[in-house]
């Protein structure tokens, strides 16, 4: 899902781009100064979450891998404004460090797993759930059902985006510029597989964070449940964040040390090849099944061109200077999650030293 520099045309990411800032400028503005100065912290460690989970990736119908998002959960606690953030700042550093993801393409992709995942995600569980308790088990069902859908709504919106390119930018022979799939193939061949394993992943990491946060530490499901005035919903989160975040980087930690299985699945995301990889799929007659015979040999010039756009310090998540790929994937979620880690204890230092110099 993550889509890579050259599948989309500048016009594309720039109208794609123009739509994830507006989501940024107005989760910027939702959460006040003050507020998300507090609430940084608790940002930072969800962005942390969701890199770790996207590292952990599924073995899909065609050969191909996905993951889940964990923009539910960021959703639940955070509430969209936040989510937008934290998800935004986990794609950010995916692109720039990893080349998971294009440059071009961020603003899309942020668009699409950020922006439309997080209003979806938040949506879905607070209208499943409007009414109960915060120890519900409807709660638990809330948030698989948002997660599903949250998940699949990115999808749906990535595999548009690549339909629509054949149609939109195309020589004077017709062939395609940028991403070769149209409509009638994107769409299938991107959702058959998060309609079944990517969707469900999202769901069950939702419903069981949700279970144990309503047994272990409810009060991080407090403002976004529906249960508080407007107007105390969205101070509660930020002492429940002060209280909840060692464990929650904990939490991080024990699931990072894992990541080493998440490259077990073979093969690539649909639609994240390189250019070298999509022309090596279509003359070992491999595409036949994701793209049609209109497709040609060679990856289409645009994409060609783009996808030489950045070049990523640590690309796939594979250092170079590591020899095992399993300990180079190790070391990348490490290096995420200690920048991450560090921006929450810079934002916790800060808030502290404003609060004594409030008192003094």
């Amino acid at each position: 899902m993550h889509i890579p520099d050259g599948y989309l045309s500048p016009s594309t990411c720039a109208v794609l781009y123009a739509a994830a800032i507006a989501g940024w400028y107005s989760a910027l503005k939702r959460l006040k100064r003050m507020l998300l100065s507090r609430v940084v912290p608790l940002i930072s460690v969800f962005a942390a979450f969701s890199f770790v989970v996207m590292m952990f990736n599924l073995p899909l119908p065609g050969g191909t891998t996905g993951h889940a998002l964990g923009v539910t959960i960021s959703a639940i606690v955070l509430g969209p404004s936040g989510a937008i953030l934290a998800i935004s700042i986990a794609l950010a550093i995916q692109a720039l460090f990893f080349g998971d993801g294009g440059i071009s393409t961020l603003g899309a992709n942020c668009f699409n797993m950020a922006v439309v995942a997080s209003l979806v995600a938040y949506a879905s569980y607070r209208l499943i759930a409007a009414g109960v308790g915060i120890a519900s088990r409807r709660r638990v069902v809330a948030a698989a059902i948002a997660g599903y859908l949250a998940v699949n709504a990115a999808a749906l919106l990535a595999a548009i985006e690549f339909g629509i390119q054949p149609a939109l930018f195309h020589d004077a022979r017709g062939m395609p510029l940028y991403a070769p799939y149209p409509l009638s193939i994107a769409v299938p061949a991107m959702m058959i597989g998060h309609l079944t394993l990517a969707g469900a992943a999202e769901a069950a990491i939702s419903a069981g964070l949700v279970a144990y946060l309503q047994a272990a530490d409810p009060a991080l499901l407090r403002s976004t449940a529906g249960v508080l005035p407007a107007t105390e919903a969205a101070s509660a989160i930020a002492p429940a964040a002060t209280n909840s975040l060692p464990r929650l980087w904990i939490a991080v930690a024990l699931l990072m040390v894992l990541t080493p299985l998440g490259i077990l699945a073979a093969g690539k995301a649909w639609g994240e090849w390189s250019p070298s990889e999509l022309a090596m799929r279509k003359s070992a007659g491999q595409a036949a099944s994701v793209a049609s015979n209109s497709v040609t040999s060679s990856a289409p010039v645009g994409l060609q061109r783009l996808a030489k756009l950045w070049t990523a310090p640590f690309p796939a998540y594979a250092p170079t200077f590591v020899k095992s790929a399993r300990f180079g994937y190790f070391l990348s979620a490490m290096f995420a999650v200690g920048i991450l880690l560090l921006v929450s204890l810079v934002a916790q230092l800060w808030v502290q030293r404003r609060r004594e110099v409030g008192h003094s």
